[in-house]
């Protein structure tokens, strides 16, 4: 067992609504009457739903969520603080208008039922990228409490994360200091393969891996890190071990393809250590030589952070960190390189 050092900073903590009608306090008069007079105020929304008993652990599903989170992973790693990801069906419906409205419900539950419960909490805010102009606002409604210390976003949605529709969601978040989370996942608007749907769940999240990969090129290709400079992005259960073998093709083809996209100067690999950061739960890779290979193929130890990934039911309690990290790194990973990503970690918990 690899040890986390007492302090660290766990970067990826899920939490879920426990339904519709738990956000129904936080919306407006008329969003409630709407939502019960339809119906829709028992849908289940939210992630790990009690129905897919593989989603999460069964604590998770059967105990009192708040006292679990604490005792595995607070208590459990001696953690400073641990940033909550709540993700979300209003980021994926297909109306804006409701989109906007579970989100702000969503954040603002996040802060009475978590962020309030607990001083070690910190949250990323959940937006309604259906339309930037609205996500932007929330961005602005939600920066004010420094608890938030990082936008969420899904990895495939509408369109492509680096075209120009999705500025003003990143021109938001730099406005405030905070980083974009990009956590693997889909709003459903396009199959999850370039071939077309799986037939099975396993296929499915397997894809994933797909769309984050897909998101960063976008970001790149697209010019976002030119327009927003001070922009920091952050892979969230990415996988990892893919970064090396994408990044020798995107620099392979960038050589030869870069008089297309004048703007796209920089070496993939400069532009990744310099903007982008990785959650390291999971790291899909089999054991501890094949994990120091992937290390050194990245070359840069500012770019993972620490997570439990919890409560999936894959987390991996106390062998939350892969074999074969250097002890430097793992001291880099839990508790420096999050104090260097998210300002407001290292403002509020010093």
């Amino acid at each position: 067992m690899t040890r986390v050092p007492v302090g660290a900073i766990d970067c990826d903590v899920h939490v879920s609504v426990p339904g519709m009608a738990a956000l129904l306090p936080y919306m407006s008069q008329a969003w409630r009457e709407m939502i019960v007079t339809r119906g829709t105020d028992g849908l289940e929304l939210a992630s790990y739903p009690a129905g897919t008993p593989l989603a999460t652990r069964p604590d998770w599903r059967e105990g009192e969520r708040l006292a679990v989170v604490r005792r595995e992973v607070l208590d459990g790693f001696g953690a400073r603080a641990a940033i909550l990801n709540c993700l979300h069906g209003g980021q994926a419906v297909h109306s804006e208008d409701l989109a906007r409205a579970l989100c702000q419900a969503v954040n603002d539950w996040l802060v009475e039922e978590w962020l309030d419960k607990d001083e070690r909490f910190r949250a990323s805010i959940v937006v309604p990228a259906q339309n930037p102009g609205y996500a932007a606002a929330e961005i602005d409604r939600c920066a004010k409490d420094k608890r938030f210390v990082q936008v969420q976003l899904l990895a495939s949605n509408e369109i492509m994360l680096g075209r120009k529709y999705y500025w003003p969601i990143y021109e938001a978040a730099a406005r405030h200091g905070l980083p974009v989370g990009i956590h693997g996942g889909s709003a459903y608007r396009h199959a999850p393969t370039s071939v077309g749907w799986p037939s099975h769940y396993l296929q499915d999240y397997v894809s994933h891996t797909m769309g984050l990969e897909s998101a960063l090129l976008s970001l790149m290709a697209e010019g976002v890190f030119n327009h927003v400079p001070d922009l920091r992005v952050v892979l969230i259960e990415s996988g990892v071990s893919w970064l090396p073998g994408f990044l020798w093709r995107a620099i392979k083809s960038w050589r030869g393809l870069r008089g297309e996209t004048p703007w796209f100067t920089t070496s993939p690999a400069d532009l990744v250590r310099r903007h982008v950061r990785l959650t390291a739960q999971p790291f899909d890779a089999p054991g501890a030589e094949e994990v120091q290979k992937i290390l050194a193929h990245i070359d840069c130890d500012e770019m993972l952070l620490f997570a439990t990934d919890f409560p999936h039911w894959h987390f991996d309690g106390q062998d939350a960190l892969p074999p074969g990290m250097p002890e430097a790194l793992i001291r880099k990973m839990a508790v420096d390189n999050p104090l260097a990503t998210y300002p407001r970690l290292k403002e509020t918990l010093a």
